[in-house]
């Protein structure tokens, strides 16, 4: 049985416990309560710290927000027990239609299950089972795009783990040209763009602090660093990639532009239907023009050139420019290809 499925057990023992107004239970009682049943289900037992760290979980207003109350009596000894006769951390009671609609969380969450690769994901979904006493359907209905070969998701919950607790890491990064750098990063912030998940934190190194963006999948491995947290008090996550397409963050000087683009007749629709960024316009309908205003960066020129040949740059200037002289260069290639394949036509016909 996973961990966290014993780890709520506990917490239903540990509320009967403390619903229990007929009865004194101190730390001991609770802890000989809860090994009585582990025990019996699973050979295993727990020490009075678990105990006491469950106390804690318990009380966290981030979980459970229980009111257990630690009462003395005849001097030193002390039992626990809840303030409110009619609190429980299972005492909640929903309508047919939020159980519907958490039924068909759970479906959906249960999607990107993946064994270790998702396992804070497991722990939410087996929270929110035994919490409210919902399961999923079982059926597979809702699907979604995943990259199975995609490296780096093993440490997607470790570094939100990282993230929420404000733990600095050691991290072993391999950069795209095979060279590997050892970095600290105060991670702030994980984002999931095009099947990938990317890493946003303060960076140090030799040339100053910086916030930086680094790719899961050329993660080699990272530890927890001993050094003192730096926390995030300039950067709001929920605004900072307004501005672009993607996790791609240009320089200063950089400004945002308004860019115009023409698409062929049979490829708008599907723009119009499917922004490109939320800052999408329909500039001109007869035209088939769309208007958007945007930071430009790698991925919007990755998203524009995914449309070719049904899409044409108009504004600015220079960015028209700057793909014209792209495509030239591409041209130049299959030129190239064409001028081998007349002077082998028996190779290339070969092949």
């Amino acid at each position: 049985m996973p961990t966290n499925k014993i780890a709520l057990l506990r917490y239903q023992i540990l509320d009967r416990c403390f619903s229990d107004f007929h009865r004194k239970y101190e730390i001991d009682d609770l802890v000989e309560k809860v090994n009585e049943a582990l025990y019996d289900l699973y050979g295993t037992e727990v020490s009075v710290r678990q105990i006491r760290d469950d106390i804690k979980y318990m009380r966290d207003r981030v979980t459970y927000d229980a009111p257990i109350k630690a009462y003395q009596y005849d001097g030193k000894k002390c039992y626990y027990r809840y303030e409110d006769k009619d609190f429980s951390i299972f005492n909640n009671e929903l309508s047919a239609e939020e159980v519907t609609k958490l039924r068909s969380t759970i479906d959906m969450l249960a999607r990107f299950r993946d064994g270790s690769k998702n396992a804070w994901l497991e722990e939410v979904i087996s929270n929110l089972e035994y919490r409210f006493g919902v399961k999923g359907s079982g059926e597979n209905i809702v699907s979604f795009e995943q990259n199975e070969q995609l490296k780096g998701l093993e440490f997607l919950d470790a570094l939100i783990d990282a993230a929420i607790h404000h733990q600095p890491i050691n991290l072993l990064y391999k950069t795209y040209s095979g060279r590997e750098i050892d970095v600290v990063v105060h991670p702030y912030h994980v984002k999931q763009y095009n099947n990938r998940w990317f890493l946003f934190g303060l960076e140090q190194s030799p040339y100053g602090d910086r916030i930086s963006n680094r790719a899961l999948d050329r993660i080699v491995k990272f530890s927890i660093s001993n050094e003192a947290f730096i926390p995030n008090t300039s950067i709001d996550f929920t605004k900072y990639f307004d501005d672009v397409v993607g996790v791609t963050i240009p320089d200063e000087q950089i400004q945002k532009e308004t860019i115009l683009l023409k698409f062929d007749a049979d490829r708008f629709p599907y723009v119009v239907s499917k922004p490109i960024h939320h800052s999408q316009t329909v500039f001109n309908q007869e035209e088939c023009i769309i208007q958007i205003q945007v930071r430009p960066n790698n991925e919007l020129y990755s998203r524009i050139f995914s449309f070719f040949p049904q899409v044409e740059v108009l504004q600015p200037t220079w960015l028209r420019e700057d793909f014209q002289k792209k495509i030239a260069e591409n041209l130049k290639k299959y030129s190239s290809v064409q001028k081998d394949c007349t002077d082998n036509t028996e190779l290339c016909s070969e092949n």
